[in-house]
């Protein structure tokens, strides 16, 4: 009987989903990600039968202690976020994992793997096939699931699609747009993978998964803009080659690059797929695209009331359908060897006579612009002038997130298209601290996105130098 469940890539889009279901079914989960703190984010270290584990397969460590009573192992891992040798590390890893399944007592792993074209040159479809096969390596029984386009919130080639309805009033396109492929709901690929649990598979299997329909990208597009509210005007051009379509991509969207190339690269193919097999052995009722969809659409402000906007029922209030999911940021990163705590001394001056550090000018014209659209930013607020407290207003912003000696959110209070906080970060290393202050921004629609450029110089230049001036201000005070 299925006890001890560990998930490999449990901070990815698809294991952050499965942890919690595999909890509440009453197994025991072991978590595990490359940062503890991104897995502690999720709150799972609440739960009584879940266990957070840092690990990085890329380095090749002794995981007898992860997988020691271990039943199943579900292995979600890729290798993307690495940059453009994410292949290599990739690989490298399934190997590392491969050998140390193979003196472990694993009864089986389930991996979640991808659709294959019938013939391509890209990268991400050859690393997830060769994957599959390196953990087969192990003599431990696999059983490989492949899909293709997951919709949920958060999905990566969802959000950016719904970016692209949501923000260009005439999208753009690769000319590969006649694609066609069987994207699958969240709800249903989570299915799959815990009633997969119920069964004991004496050799290895390979899974087709996919939804009830067959769609190009163009009415999948073109579904979404249906649901939003939105005409939807695409046009393809034939010259608009992967590179360049990745890094527009990245302009609409803020999608990382390298899944930005890895998803471009997939346009050019069709994913066509045969579920029946999986169907047969577990049954389920498949959401059609446009049921996916509109179930995705009543989650999109669960990106809000979430830890990384303190919960905050301000922000909550005021996001609204279309903000841009994945968001704009700049900032400016520091070294120095002053102490976290003299750092954080003053930074909680925000807003008092030190103003905001630097460039005060420039501040006080942006809340002079913020008052002539009706804003109340011209109206001074600070509680203490030494120490600040969750819920603090400082002008026109509000302390959304504090932890002492390192970390400062605060709410954007002024009016413009979209919703934005700012940063404030001490990160020890040791013998050195990074002071990291940094905006994110969720653009409104064209208009948002225009404002993020607009004003991103102005932004880069003045967290510059609030990074340098706070370091020199304490360096004044020692």
């Amino acid at each position: 009987m299925v006890k001890n469940i560990l998930v490999v890539g449990a901070s990815g889009y698809v294991g952050s989903q499965l942890v919690p279901a595999l909890a509440q079914k009453g197994y025991h989960v072991t978590a595990t990600g490359r940062d503890l703190k991104v897995l502690e984010k999720r709150g799972w270290s609440r739960l009584h039968n879940v266990d957070l584990v840092e690990l990085d397969l890329a380095v090749d460590t002794d995981l007898s202690p992860v997988l020691k009573n271990i039943d199943v192992v579900f292995f979600l891992v890729h290798g993307m976020s690495y940059g453009d040798n994410f292949v290599d590390v990739e690989l490298q890893s399934a190997r590392n994992f491969s050998e140390q399944l193979k003196i472990s007592q694993v009864q089986q792993v389930i991996y979640l793997g991808s659709l294959q074209p019938v013939s391509s040159h890209s990268q991400h479809f050859i690393a997830r096939k060769k994957t599959g096969e390196i953990l087969r390596e192990s003599n431990v029984v696999v059983t490989e699931l492949r899909a293709g386009i997951i919709v949920g919130p958060g999905s990566a080639v969802i959000e950016v699609m719904r970016d692209f309805v949501y923000h260009l009033p005439i999208i753009i396109t690769p000319k590969w747009m006649t694609s066609r492929n069987s994207p699958i709901a969240l709800e249903n690929i989570l299915y799959y993978l815990v009633e997969l649990l119920n069964f004991t598979p004496e050799t290895h299997k390979i899974f087709d998964i996919a939804g009830p329909e067959l769609l190009t990208y163009k009415q999948q597009m073109q579904i979404i803009g249906k649901l939003a509210g939105k005409e939807v005007h695409i046009i393809p051009l034939t010259f608009l080659t992967p590179k360049m379509a990745a890094y527009w991509f990245k302009i609409i969207t803020s999608v990382p690059t390298n899944i930005a190339k890895a998803l471009v690269g997939g346009l050019q193919y069709d994913l066509t797929a045969d579920g029946e097999k999986i169907q047969a052995l577990i049954p389920q009722k498949l959401l059609s695209f446009e049921q996916a969809v509109a179930k995705t659409l009543t989650h999109e402000s669960d990106i809000i009331d979430s830890e990384v906007w303190g919960f905050d029922p301000d922000a909550l209030s005021r996001w609204r359908p279309g903000y841009g999911y994945y968001p704009k940021q700049a900032g400016y990163t520091l070294k120095t060897d002053l102490s976290a705590e003299s750092l954080w001394q003053q930074i909680q001056l925000i807003g008092t006579q030190e103003g905001y550090f630097f460039a005060n000018i420039l501040w006080r014209i942006r809340e002079w612009m913020d008052y002539l659209a009706g804003g109340d930013s011209l109206t001074r607020y600070r509680r203490d002038p030494e120490k600040l407290a969750l819920g603090d207003r400082i002008d026109s912003w509000k302390v959304i997130a504090i932890k002492e000696n390192s970390f400062l959110s605060l709410l954007f209070g002024m009016k413009a298209p979209g919703l934005g906080r700012l940063e404030f970060n001490i990160t020890d290393k040791g013998t050195y601290r990074e002071l990291d202050i940094r905006a994110w921004w969720h653009p409104a629609g064209f208009w948002g996105l225009l404002y993020w450029f607009v004003m991103m110089p102005a932004h880069l230049f003045i967290f510059k130098g609030m990074t340098k001036a706070i370091v020199k201000k304490c360096r004044a005070k020692i």
